[in-house]
């Protein structure tokens, strides 16, 4: 599955690269006709939102999906079927944003698409609809992923590799990880409310009705900063891990590198403002975030540093990965320089919205991604394919890319401090801007010639290529016992005694090889592998991983044709999609084996049993509960975010048409919510005393409490507000739909735990499944709990 994310990140970067061209193309010269403005709005809008939310993200968490199982000693993802569904999602949803471009109806507003102008007002047509509709779906293919990555890298680590033992790229892609489960969900939120405000006219971003448009852009870049590190740190993480490879060394200050990427991820959520300081925010907030810019330099500068240490303390082979190794540390220092630079307000006012930002954006993210993505294609080849990349190609592609690159952007900084604007199409002559666009646009056609050059080379390989022998670089960490892995990875999962175990432990390739380990041989026709505690990677217990299936791709599908019908207004299609996607996923979920009939313990190795995972209470499951939580109790801050911004900031509130009264409906709702979740928990008492008559007794009460609840909620619901009258009563309408769907989950939840229940399913020992609707439906009780001063306190609340 991840070479499928990656071949599909680079399918869609081949098209956001030639929309590039097109760009370079029209500004080579002055006056230049070759797109229209129309044209040109579509073409660098579709640049950008593709790069960012189709390539640079998808393609690392492809590579993470490869890789990862393989450095960890694992034989699979914990959850294969999840990764599944992600890259499903991320295929339809990149397929719907690509189809705008076939039928003329590209999005035309900008990749940040900000209100007013891609409001309905002034983009009437479904251009913006189709950007909100499929970086939604990939963004929730985003945050299915890193759930994944988390829990795998958190549960699947082989027995004896600690935290402390981790190879580099997995610490990085924990901290990336939880960047996506923090920083997607504001956009994701962002998208919705922008959505139905175009489809309804739900006046989230309009001033007149108590909105504020520079509320998307806070929902924005609260994603959009992280963003940029959510693609740098994999990036780095590659690059900790292929480096010393070559520099035959291990990484200097491991440590260091471990406690940068993690203070990176953390600094990066703090400087969203970095984007607005030209909004009109107050000054001392432009202080802070004028800082905490400036501050997260300290991290970047250590792990800059610590790559350059690495190389220069060990013996260098200067094959094509370390060339673009070095490539990255030029090109990303000379954009964190000029990084610093935008970070200081007074020059930011001058510099916002010129070529400038354009010249050292690129200098970010295509030093800092593009460049370790191609030294990691070339350093992990032999282990994808079998056979050796040409290092003739290799070298020429990479330097025509960095000086074609260079080029390109470095004379855009000129350019942008002569006064060019970004986003225009054209320019007249006698500017001084002439020589300048000209040579960005010829370095452009190198660069795509030295990747032509590149890519050509590794599809050779792949086919012409010599075949490799194991481990053909001399590395030291897992992925290379055998090159290529077979399709289990490992005969038996090693155990593991330092970070480089093919360098540390002597005969370690051999006895995995010859089935030395844990789990050497399939039991029952199971596919069993150790799952490990989370600090120490002990062995806990035996992962049972599915098999192949169509739920994924038939419930992405689905989901695609539920997204089709909103973007087209068919709502009617919409409402069948929303029911074959819930049918769905209980199909999916439901399990194919009882609990109570699964096999309590496996050979795990001679003289050692370990409980099976499935059903059992330390589950990764259970561990994917709570990021999962984390992740969607993020989407809810964001609303409440939302709430606060604009009481605090839009110059309509309080709404004059609210009238201040307590819903009585709404308040009696509270205490059969308190007794449902009290019904889930004695649920869960029961089953554990093996009290199979009580579970099934309970969870019809806390089903019967739930309705009541619900009814309730929607009496109290009616008396809201119309959603388009004013903000207030849209935010209102959101929050309670959003309350009211985690409850009907829950309810989902505790319903087919009562039906297996009745089927005799469930044991005291093996009752996963109610333990998750418990804490969910707990979860789900707590956010009505928070919402009720939101939504009906509010006009009490509300007044400044």
């Amino acid at each position: 599955m991840g070479a499928r994310f990656v071949v599909t990140a680079f399918f869609f970067f081949t098209i956001a690269g030639l929309l590039a061209l097109l760009i370079r193309t029209q500004l080579a010269v002055p006056n230049n006709t070759v797109l229209g403005p129309e044209a040109y709005n579509q073409v660098f809008t579709m640049h950008g939102t593709m790069m960012l939310f189709l390539f640079a993200v998808p393609v690392l968490q492809g590579a993470a999906t490869y890789l990862l199982p393989l450095m960890l000693g694992a034989r699979d993802l914990p959850f294969p079927r999840l990764g599944a569904f992600s890259f499903w999602c991320y295929l339809f949803g990149g397929l719907i944003l690509l189809s705008s471009l076939v039928i003329g109806a590209a999005p035309d507003a900008g990749w940040f698409i900000y209100p007013p102008l891609s409001g309905k007002a002034f983009s009437p047509g479904i251009n913006v609809d189709f950007w909100l509709i499929g970086v939604t779906f990939a963004e929730i293919a985003g945050v299915a992923g890193a759930i994944e990555l988390t829990v795998s890298i958190l549960r699947s680590r082989a027995p004896g590799m600690s935290l402390s033992r981790m190879p580099l790229f997995a610490w990085y892609m924990l901290a990336t990880a939880g960047m996506i489960l923090i920083g997607f969900p504001p956009l994701i939120l962002g998208s919705i409310l922008f959505e139905l405000e175009r489809a309804f006219d739900w006046p989230f971003f309009d001033t007149s009705r108590g909105g504020d448009p520079v509320l998307w852009q806070h929902l924005f870049w609260l994603f959009g900063h992280p963003e940029v590190y959510i693609i740098l740190l994999p990036a780095v993480g590659l690059l900790a891990t292929f480096v010393p490879v070559h520099a035959r060394q291990p990484a200097f200050l491991h440590n260091w590198l471990v406690a940068s990427a993690i203070g990176t991820g953390f600094l990066s959520m703090g400087l969203w403002a970095h984007h607005m300081y030209a909004v009109g925010i107050p000054q001392m907030s432009l202080a802070f975030f004028s800082a905490a810019s400036s501050l997260v330099a300290i991290p970047s500068g250590i792990q800059v540093f610590a790559l350059i240490a690495t190389v220069g303390m060990g013996r260098p082979v200067f094959r094509t990965p370390l060339l673009f190794a070095l490539g990255f540390v030029v090109i990303f220092v000379l954009g964190g320089l000029t990084g610093v630079m935008v970070s200081l307000v007074p020059f930011d006012l001058v510099a916002h919205d010129t070529q400038f930002v354009v010249a050292h954006l690129h200098y970010v993210l295509i030093g800092g991604s593009v460049f370790p993505v191609l030294g990691a294609l070339h350093h992990w080849w032999p282990a994808a394919t079998g056979r050796m990349p040409s290092e003739t190609t290799g070298k020429i592609g990479f330097w025509l890319l960095f000086v074609g690159f260079n080029i390109n952007f470095m004379p855009l900084h000129h350019t942008g401090l002569a006064g060019m604007p970004r986003r225009v199409y054209t320019y007249p002559a006698g500017l001084g801007w002439e020589w300048s666009n000209l040579m960005a646009s010829a370095g452009s056609l190198m660069f795509a010639l030295g990747l032509l050059i590149f890519l050509g080379g590794l599809a050779h390989a792949a086919f012409r290529g010599r075949r490799t022998q194991d481990d053909p670089w001399g590395a030291g960490t897992l992925e290379w016992i055998a090159t290529p892995p077979p399709v289990y990875n490992f005969r038996a999962v090693p155990v593991i005694e330092s970070r480089y175990p093919l360098w540390d432990q002597a005969g370690l390739r051999g006895a995995v090889l010859n089935g030395v380990g844990f789990m050497p041989d399939p039991q029952g026709g199971r596919r069993l592998a150790p799952a490990t505690t989370e600090v120490e990677a002990v062995p806990e217990m035996a992962l049972d991983l599915p098999g192949p299936t169509w739920s994924p791709l038939v419930t992405a599908a689905i989901f695609a044709g539920l997204f089709l019908g909103i973007l087209v207004q068919a709502y009617a299609v919409a409402v069948a999609g929303a029911v074959a996607a819930f049918v769905a996923v209980v199909v999916w979920m439901w399990p194919s084996e009882r609990d109570h009939d699964l096999p309590r313990e496996v050979e795990a190795a001679p003289g050692l049993m370990l409980p099976l995972a499935r059903g059992h209470h330390r589950s990764p499951a259970w561990t994917a509960l709570w990021v999962t939580l984390a992740a969607d109790a993020a989407l809810y801050a964001s609303l409440a975010f939302a709430f606060f911004y604009l009481w605090g900031f839009a110059a309509q509130w309080p709404p004059a048409v609210v009238r201040a009264t307590l819903s009585w409906p709404a308040v009696t709702a509270l205490l059969p919510l308190v007794a449902s979740v009290a019904a889930a928990w004695l649920a869960e008492r029961a089953i554990r005393r093996d009290d199979r008559a009580g579970l099934v007794r309970w969870l019809a009460v806390a089903l019967g409490t739930g309705v009541v609840f619900l009814l309730l909620q929607g009496w109290a619901a009616m008396a809201l507000g119309p959603p388009s009258r004013h903000a207030r009563d849209a935010l209102a309408h959101v929050t309670w739909i959003f309350q009211a769907f985690h409850l009907l989950v829950a309810m989902t939840m505790a319903g087919m735990a009562l039906a297996r229940a009745r089927l005799g399913d469930f044991a005291p020992d093996r009752h996963l499944a109610v333990r998750i609707a418990t804490r969910f439906w707990t979860y789900a009780a707590l956010l009505w709990v928070v919402g009720f001063p939101l939504v009906h306190l509010a006009p009490f609340l509300f007044v400044r």
